[in-house]
């Protein structure tokens, strides 16, 4: 899988560009649906990551990939959830989540990330 971050709001993934949080799961590219932390913004200026929207656990690595300046909230319960599930969870500024997923075996890890902030 390609994938790029040319800068701020905009992701680029097998040559297809998206202006919105994506998630990576077992290969697919889907939307990442904010609605269930939605009522959280307000008190971060973001919609933090929660453990009540879908996050994809079904490889041994999740990587967030937290914004152009790493700003996103992740909330204390997405680590207790990765660690339940034994996933191991690398959060960073998605430039670099980007270079990190290039890097990686295809079925090593999902990802979330965040294309602005």
């Amino acid at each position: 899988m390609n994938i790029e971050y040319p800068g701020f709001g905009r992701i680029i993934v097998d040559g297809v560009e998206y202006d919105h949080d994506i998630v990576l799961e077992d290969g697919a590219v889907r939307p990442r649906s904010k609605k269930p932390s939605r009522h959280l913004k307000e008190g971060y200026g973001h919609t933090p990551l929660t453990e009540a929207e879908s996050i994809p656990w079904t490889r041994p690595r999740l990587i967030v990939g937290s914004g152009h300046s790493g700003m996103l909230p992740i909330m204390p319960g997405v680590y207790a959830e990765a660690e339940a599930n034994g996933v191991g969870l690398d959060v960073m500024p998605t430039a670099q989540a980007c270079a990190l997923l290039r890097t990686l075996e295809g079925d090593a890890a999902n990802a979330i990330l965040h294309v602005t902030c």
